[in-house]
């Protein structure tokens, strides 16, 4: 960070002071302005993730916040210049040194999360537990997170089962303290089955902490580092005391009017598209061109939702709703296009425009399925305190679900969305979710 900041501002403040008619004169403001513009940036990458040591995106979901990062950077700039009393004279330069400086730091963060040589790039982490959540914590690092050194695992003396084969765990011999730093771990992941009865060395763990290394629990560590809050590691306290969860008045405001925005805009660009599409519905199997559906929204309230008909006429004729399935037989010619492509979605923006859904949040979910994930997944009920969305964070971060199974690995992305959602995330995944567009990805 450090870096970045230094860059942008000896590159901005050096290109416009040797522009200006008198340097001397403005020095200060040009100095203040470029310094506040950096700050918002680092402010704005640091939001997009990426000064994340360990991360899971894939390197098309870095480019697409690199995007987003440059869009947002040059609208806060300009707002601070525009605000400020340098001459209109000195913009051009101050914005053409911005964008190089901001490229380049782009690409130089690209290049840092993905061609980087893991090595500099490693984390090392000590697993606290040997039980089953201690288990579950190691194979999740090894399967998914290939920048994380393993140190190993520190047994509780309290835990009655040990889920973790010996070699694997840590001397006993040594205190906790002493092993983070003769093996120089970066972050602690608690992970006990019980915490009760003095399973924790809370002494040590404080220790270990003001040593600088990171202490978390298992549901923290699953949410900083995949985007997920696991179903199986976390417990309704936690959810309750935890941060996050805040809808607020002024947030609901702006998603509201953000939404509008974007779907009145979105509506107006592709409206030549929805035309070419309804004509080719029904060019191959006749009207109706759309179809509503019955779906659960905002508190569990019933709405239509509004899709173009990608399925054969005779669908559910036998009544019974059933899940979509891959290459499914139910699906027109046309309906797999513009599945694969989730044209099939836009009149979903009409329901976005009466306050039905948002541009972002939950998928909308039939209330038959509700009513039996709801029974089988705890914390299922929580999707419903946010509007359902067009695209969401699961849909980008998980492909399409179609079985209970998808629906429990999805729902932990949702609970993510749910707790820290905000005006930032929205952008981030409606960027994704072009991405996931362009590629086909997920689409059924």
């Amino acid at each position: 960070m450090c870096f970045d900041l230094g860059l942008l501002v000896v590159t901005v403040a050096v290109a416009v002071l040797w522009r200006a008619e008198n340097p001397a004169s403005v020095s200060s403001v040009v100095l203040a302005v470029t310094v506040l513009s950096a700050i918002g940036i680092l402010v704005i990458n640091m939001g997009l993730g990426f000064y994340q040591r360990v991360h899971n995106r894939t390197l098309g979901q870095t480019r697409a916040r690199a995007v987003l990062s440059l869009c947002l950077s040059l609208s806060l700039a300009y707002i601070i210049f525009r605000l400020s009393p340098l001459t209109p004279q000195d913009e051009k330069t101050f914005l053409l040194a911005l964008i190089a400086a901001v490229a380049l730091l782009l690409i130089h963060r690209i290049y840092m999360a993905h061609a980087t040589p893991r090595a500099m790039m490693r984390q090392r982490v000590l697993v606290f537990g040997s039980g089953e959540r201690a288990r579950l914590v190691g194979r999740t690092l090894k399967n998914s997170d290939p920048s994380v050194d393993l140190v190993g695992y520190y047994a509780s003396p309290n835990e009655a089962v040990a889920e973790i084969s010996g070699w694997a765990l840590l001397s006993p011999q040594k205190s906790l303290t002493d092993i983070v730093i003769d093996e120089r771990v970066d972050e602690i992941v608690v992970a006990l089955s019980e915490r009760r009865g003095g399973s924790m060395p809370l002494r040590e763990l404080l220790d270990c902490k003001l040593h600088g290394v990171r202490v978390v629990d298992i549901a923290t560590h699953f949410e900083k580092t995949f985007g997920q809050i696991r179903r199986d590691s976390v417990s309704a306290g936690w959810l309750i005391f935890g941060d996050g969860f805040r809808q607020g008045v002024v947030r609901t405001a702006v998603k509201r009017i953000f939404d509008l925005l974007c779907a009145t805009l979105l509506i107006v660009l592709a409206s030549p598209l929805m035309l070419l599409t309804g004509a080719f519905i029904l060019l191959e199997s006749g009207g109706p061109i759309l179809y509503r559906q019955e779906r659960v929204g905002l508190n569990g309230r019933l709405f239509n939702v509004i899709k173009f008909r990608s399925m054969r006429l005779d669908a559910e004729q036998d009544g019974k709703p059933r899940w979509a399935q891959a290459a499914d037989d139910r699906v027109t010619r046309v309906g797999r296009f513009i599945r694969k492509l989730r044209i099939d979605e836009l009149p979903q923006l009409f329901s976005v425009l009466s306050g039905d859904m948002s541009l972002v949040g939950p998928r909308p979910e039939r209330p038959y399925f509700v009513d039996k994930l709801t029974q089988e997944l705890p914390y299922y009920a929580v999707r419903q305190s946010v509007k359902p969305g067009v695209t969401g964070w699961a849909q980008v971060r998980y492909h399409y679900g179609a079985s209970v199974e998808d629906a429990a690995e999805k729902l932990q992305y949702d609970l993510y969305y749910v707790k820290n959602h905000s005006l930032f995330l929205d952008l981030v995944v409606l960027f994704e979710t072009v991405g996931v567009v362009l590629m086909g990805k997920g689409a059924q």
